[in-house]
């Protein structure tokens, strides 16, 4: 019974089981519930005589039909191997690939049942707002009314990424706006006190996703992996039920699917570490680990966290020679990309709340759906998407961009991993690449970008002869200079640690970027799963 091991070994959830005995025996879900794993749909690729089987895929199409392309998953920061099956110009089935290093062989139920948002609530024409109402437009229409709202000054425009941005799109909007001497730019979220230090390991999770099966003692702080990073969540079970992990965790106490010593709610809490028992079992491990969420970095105390966190790393032996035991762990899959690139304000510059507090009389989202828009008051906004979302809804001008699955894209994960989408279906309608739109762009503002192809893009983010080692690959493996980077303090900390609780970074797990709000199945999930009485317990 390959289905029932895996509900209870690997995704930790014991709710399946066997019912009737010899011939008459039925794998079934216990009575009136529901899977309530992240990870319940690898149990289809488990099954050996095909009983359990994918829904939504049902009836679409025979396997022999599609056309299979192996890409990345962008659902989270993990950057997951997965396979596209398209048919025509529509995705079919998202399945996961082998990645040991990475996702194993494993895939979340968001990444796995999303496919469907992919062709619903698309934009796929240009629109400008005219008499309060979008209408559809050309694109030369379209360029020509965002050069207008770019006429307003730089110190007057502002620009942010969301989080599915992928790093062509970041470089070439960054490099459009700079020509233009805008300083507001920002790819993080509203609050966030960490990647501008110039040092790359201070936001990267450096003992990299494969590591916590070498540790021996984890701390995590103000994260909750099992909805951050589900595919990761089932490694640190396996450690923990395998090799006699000790976990510790200061947040939200809730249910993880191992147990683990509830340390406090808040930053503050850290200052009591040293006189706790699972201070000692951090002091005493050979390979430990402190994980921070990205959600807590961005508070007041953010900073101060997280130079707290890098003192403790060394404090207690997770920063040595040869093992970079501090992490931080990102939700949003373009958020490192972005952040290697330099998406983010220049001396003077304005950060993403400010941006979007409505003072700046132009404001352009790259697909920033998840920041809150409620504050824009007056500003026109230039949106650049794939989805009809908050963006897009609050848009004065709309410009269509291409989903993950319809472009040849990179995207760097929350280690630093160097990864690339490839294109399994054409783009809807009119839409284009994000890289191409902001070459089109500068050419009408009169400041053309020095590439015309992706190919030339990417080269010159290699750098010449590979110089730039994030991107050509060049004598760089995640982890890599983890250890003597982090040795470098972070600087202009003030402040003290807030006693204010850590708040969850994924309030619904199934509902969490534009394609899964678009996903009819992803809709279906969220309402089952907020139905279930679940409980919450630290044990």
């Amino acid at each position: 019974t390959r289905c029932v091991r895996f509900v209870a070994e690997v995704a930790g959830v014991e709710e399946m089981g066997m019912i009737s005995r010899g011939e008459n025996a039925e794998i079934t879900t216990y009575l009136e519930k529901s899977l309530t794993s992240e990870l319940s749909g690898n149990v289809i690729d488990l099954c050996p005589v095909g009983a359990l089987t994918s829904k939504p895929y049902a009836f679409n199409a025979r396997p022999w039909e599609l056309r299979k392309t192996s890409s990345i998953d962008v659902m989270d920061a993990m950057g997951a191997a997965i396979r596209v099956d398209a048919k025509g110009d529509a995705v079919m089935r998202i399945m996961p690939e082998l990645n040991e290093e990475v996702n194993e062989e494993w895939l979340s139920d968001k990444s796995r049942f999303v496919w469907d948002g992919l062709g619903r609530q698309r934009l796929d024409r240009p629109y400008i707002r005219e008499n309060g109402k979008l209408r559809a437009a050309t694109w030369g229409e379209a360029f020509e009314a965002v050069k207008a709202a770019l006429s307003v000054g730089a110190d007057k425009i502002g620009v942010v990424a969301g989080d599915l941005i992928e790093v062509e799109q970041a470089k070439a909007a960054l490099d459009l706006f700079r020509s233009l001497s805008v300083k507001n730019m920002d790819c993080r979220p509203a609050g966030a006190q960490y990647g501008t230090s110039g040092v790359r390991e201070h936001y990267l999770f450096n003992p990299t996703l494969m590591g916590i099966e070498e540790a021996d003692a984890l701390l995590l702080i103000g994260t909750n992996p099992r909805v951050e990073a589900a595919v990761w969540n089932a490694r640190i079970r396996k450690s923990w039920l395998w090799g006699n992990l000790k976990i510790g965790l200061i947040g939200e106490a809730v249910d993880l699917t191992y147990p683990y010593e509830h340390l406090g709610t808040s930053a503050a809490d850290l200052d009591k570490l040293a006189s706790t028992d699972f201070f000692k079992v951090l002091k005493d491990a050979k390979r430990p680990m402190i994980v921070v969420g990205e959600r807590a970095l961005c508070r007041e105390d953010g900073l101060k966290l997280l130079e707290t966190v890098q003192r403790l790393s060394q404090d207690i032996g997770a920063v040595t020679e040869g093992w970079a035991g501090f992490g931080v762990l990102h939700t949003a899959a373009g958020r490192v990309g972005a952040l290697d690139v330099g998406f983010v304000p220049a001396d003077g510059g304005l950060a993403t709340a400010d941006i979007l507090g409505g003072e700046l009389s132009t404001v352009v989202l790259l697909g920033a759906d998840e920041a809150d828009l409620s504050k824009l008051g007056n500003s026109k906004v230039v949106y650049v998407g794939s989805h009809g979302d908050a963006g897009a809804s609050r848009a004065d001008i709309v410009l269509p961009s291409a989903a993950y699955t319809e472009m040849t894209a990179t995207y760097v994960n929350t280690e630093g991993r160097v990864q690339m989408t490839t294109r399994a279906v054409q783009p809807k309608g009119e839409a284009r690449e994000g890289w191409a739109i902001f070459r089109a762009l500068s050419a009408v503002c009169g400041k053309p970008l020095p590439y015309d192809t992706a190919d030339q893009l990417r080269a010159l983010l290699r750098g010449k002869e590979g110089e730039n080692t994030v991107f050509s690959g060049r004598g760089y493996a995640p982890g890599a200079r983890g250890a003597a980077a982090l040795s470098q303090p972070v600087t202009g900390v003030s402040g003290t640690l807030s006693a204010s609780p850590f708040e969850a970074s994924v309030v619904d797990f199934y509902l969490t970027n534009p394609i899964a709000r678009a996903s009819k199945t992803m809709a279906e999930c969220s309402a089952l799963a907020s139905r279930l009485d679940t409980p919450v317990a630290a044990e």
